[in-house]
């Protein structure tokens, strides 16, 4: 059977998402007043009628096309156009509009910048910064590998968490995640910790693509080594026929279990079940690593 066969099959109960309510129109008229563009809508998140619902949103940057062509995503691929100058100001106005406490952006993957994009998150940082002064900024990045002076440029606008995601256990880098590689992401994550020790670092990855659980167990090793505090862990959910398909789907009393297994490594804070995703109820985890972060110390 091909690795991209689509699953028509049925997903089980415990894949199950809540109904838009009538704040999801709000939250959709102002991303598109501002010609802004959201992870929830390119990557097909499961979760934008609750996110949506609730005024929150995942703000994606330079652009809709992605420079790599990862088996998972359903961004597309291809030749980036040139970026906005005045996405960061647009991103920094509708933050301030939603009245968000905690705002996540991320950003397509951009190898043909020579930063890889890091200065025009850091504008974003700067205006949301000048614009929603309290609140808080949590950027998920590309790797940027290739890219030496990247993670700099970031570290010094100063996020309030830096997230990078795995994605994958290392032996699937190379069907499912073959422009990146996996300890060049550890080594980011460590640096960024390195730099700014105060920062909240957080990685996520996605069960289901045929991965182990030893190998689920190294991984989570591999993160505190990195000194990462927060790990995400949810099930990947086919996009496309062009897509890898679903090896399994995980049962939520699996997800449970690594979630006790994460928090017994020293993780301050572990987000896992089938509909967990990297930013899914950040706002709210925010606040609940602040109060880990104090409660550890």
């Amino acid at each position: 059977m091909s690795l991209f066969t689509f699953e028509s099959a049925k997903k089980p109960d415990w894949i199950r998402v809540k109904a838009p309510s009538a704040h999801f129109a709000a939250t959709q008229d102002i991303v598109k007043r501002h010609s802004l563009r959201t992870v929830c809508e390119e990557a097909s998140c499961p979760n934008i009628g609750e996110c949506w619902s609730k005024k929150h949103a995942t703000f994606i940057i330079m652009g809709d096309i992605c420079t790599r062509a990862c088996a998972f995503c359903n961004i597309k691929t291809g030749k980036p156009q040139k970026l906005e100058p005045t996405e960061p100001f647009k991103i920094a106005r509708a933050v301030q509009e939603m009245d968000l406490k905690h705002v996540v952006i991320t950003s397509v993957d951009r190898d043909d910048l020579e930063d890889g994009g890091a200065s025009h998150f850091s504008q974003c940082i700067e205006l949301i910064r000048q614009y929603s002064p309290y609140t808080t900024i949590e950027v998920l990045t590309p790797d940027f590998r290739n890219k030496d002076n990247a993670l700099n440029i970031i570290a010094s606008a100063k996020p309030d968490v830096f997230n990078h995601n795995l994605e994958t256990v290392p032996s699937k880098y190379i069907s499912i995640r073959p422009g990146a590689r996996y300890f060049h992401s550890l080594q980011l994550l460590f640096e960024m910790k390195r730099l700014v020790p105060e920062i909240f670092t957080k990685s996520g990855i996605m069960l289901g693509l045929g991965e182990t659980k030893a190998e689920v167990i190294q991984l989570m090793d591999d993160l505190i080594a990195a000194k990462v505090d927060f790990i995400t862990i949810g099930q990947y959910l086919q996009p496309s026929t062009k897509h890898v398909k679903v090896s399994e789907y995980i049962h939520p009393s699996i997800f449970d279990e690594y979630k006790t297994i994460a928090l017994s490594k020293g993780f301050l804070m572990v987000s896992s079940s089938p509909l967990t995703r990297s930013s899914f109820h950040a706002e709210r985890d925010f606040l609940q690593l602040k109060k880990n972060k104090i409660s550890s110390t």
